[in-house]
């Protein structure tokens, strides 16, 4: 594609021309100016018992976390169920969020599909139903054949093509698959590809990424709570964390005091969330999060299926991990 041979031939040093130069979609503009720095939470998709989406819970946490400092929402990312929803779904969940955020809040959702055409086209109605930028997940059915020459060509395209900014994510422990290093830099050259979310948690990583891709518009954002501190000292610029369902307020409290350098104070937070940010992701997962939740009045509601709610000891290990930490 045209575009694509542009960015590609572009010196990695000339930052801003590179933008001037890609004429591949009308988001240009919109990518070059578009800021991510900040607190998001990944939002959960609540289901009524019978696993219908609950749009009434939904709403009522939206009014809720209109309340918190949040730079945004993330709508459909793993924390949603978003590979449980129809289609239909997914975009009709996008919509309501749409409607009751403030204006001056971003909207990401998630678009990523196993092919590059139904990314592309499920990109396009996220779009139009009022998403501000889109978070594409690596493909993974085929994960032996996701090398860097393929998932470079799957997220240019998306790119390309795409009417809103990109945010690449990477998050191995759903898909068994982390985007190559190689693959990240040469993607944050494409001016519609704006910054990476990384769930993988190597802070060596990490600062590699964002140290590689400094000549670039190109801004990286921590994919859990655990090592939001950790990153934002090596050069995220915030985070798209689970567990702000749950402690939003005190994660951009987090995020203040890193901004400020008040490193010793932001060491203490940071160390109080890292079980209970443990218990509701790679530990317990989703119903974790939902029970968790409950707790604090939000609407987790029920999982939808085949994900199961927590045993009771599971139950009682999630009370501990939040209580032993001050939290409940």
């Amino acid at each position: 594609m045209l575009c694509a041979r542009i960015w590609r031939g572009l010196s990695p040093l000339c930052g801003g021309g590179r933008r001037a130069a890609w004429k591949g979609t009308r988001s240009h503009t919109a990518a070059a100016g578009l800021d991510l720095s900040g607190v998001y939470p990944p939002i959960a998709t609540p289901f009524t018992a019978e696993e219908d989406v609950d749009y009434r819970g939904l709403e009522e946490n939206l009014q809720k976390y209109a309340k918190i400092p949040f730079k945004g929402l993330v709508v459909q990312g793993s924390n949603g169920e978003f590979p449980y929803l129809t289609e239909e779904e997914q975009v009709d969940v996008v919509k309501t969020v749409r409607r009751s955020l403030q204006a001056d809040k971003l909207l990401l959702a998630g678009s990523g599909c196993e092919s590059t055409r139904a990314t592309v086209q499920l990109t396009e109605k996220m779009a139009a139903a009022g998403a501000d930028a889109v978070l594409v997940v690596t493909p993974c059915f085929y994960k032996g054949k996701m090398d860097s020459r393929a998932l470079i060509q799957h997220f240019t395209k998306v790119a390309d093509s795409s009417p809103v900014p990109v945010v690449l994510y990477s998050v191995p422990a759903n898909t068994g698959l982390e985007l190559p290093l190689d693959a990240v830099v040469q993607l944050s050259q494409h001016p519609n590809i704006v910054g990476l979310k990384d769930s993988g948690g190597d802070i060596t990583r990490i600062s590699l990424i964002v140290h590689k891709t400094k000549t670039q518009d190109f801004q990286l954002l921590a994919g859990s709570a655990g090592f939001l501190m950790a990153a934002y000292c090596v050069g995220a610029v915030g985070g798209v964390c689970a567990l702000a369902n749950v402690l939003g307020q005190e994660l951009c409290d987090l995020e203040r005091l890193c901004a400020s350098g008040l490193w010793e104070e932001a060491r203490v937070l940071q160390q109080r969330l890292i079980e209970p940010n443990a218990a509701v992701t790679r530990k317990l997962g989703v119903p974790a999060l939902k029970q968790a939740m409950e707790w604090f009045g939000y609407h987790g509601g029920a999982c939808r299926s085949p994900l199961q709610p927590l045993t009771e000891a599971e139950a009682q290990q999630l009370r501990r991990d939040f209580s032993s930490n001050g939290w409940l």
